[in-house]
């Protein structure tokens, strides 16, 4: 069974294990982006300051981890609603738990925060060779929009909640 756990970044509680969450999510990305490195002192420093301190780099923000008994199994972080809207960042399933439904369970907890504090509108931002993502969040109603960053291979993707949404 899985559990998801959710705190605000500045009272993330070290033992959740997001900080290796994150390390692994980076070390792949980078490795995705064909700038693999060994090891998470070689990451970008927005990088690693995410994963050394994340209570200070999502402060305001929420996060969310999944766990399987004592065990981190994934994460997500609601960003601090603007404007009406939040993103979702940092969408992580550990490698062997996939195919569980972690991920599906972490976006809808994400949405359901979303619907709970009010916001009209969830994003995010995906990599395109991450098919497998792009697909969940097809499947869950998000669509893609026009880029709000200039990263080559990167989707932006939208999706509106209303205040009754428990996904």
């Amino acid at each position: 069974m899985t559990d998801i756990v959710r705190t605000v970044g500045r009272d993330c509680p070290p033992e959740l294990g997001l900080g290796a969450l994150l390390t692994a999510y980076h070390l792949r990305t980078e490795e995705e982006k064909g700038a693999a490195v060994a090891d998470a002192d070689a990451l970008p420093a927005r990088y690693r300051a995410e994963i050394s301190d994340p209570r200070s780099a999502f402060a305001d923000d929420v996060i969310l981890v999944a766990r399987r008994g004592d065990r981190p199994a994934g994460c997500v972080v609601v960003t601090a609603p603007v404007a009406g809207r939040v993103e979702i960042k940092r969408l992580w399933t550990v490698p062997e738990l996939r195919g569980h439904g972690i991920a599906s369970a972490l976006v809808g907890a994400a949405l359901t925060h979303a619907a709970a504090v009010g916001v009209g509108t969830v994003a995010l931002s995906v990599w395109t060779w991450r098919t497998g993502a792009l697909g969940l969040y097809e499947r869950l109603g998000f669509a893609m929009v026009e880029s709000w960053d200039e990263r080559d291979d990167l989707v932006c993707m939208e999706r509106a909640v209303r205040p009754t949404d428990n996904v």
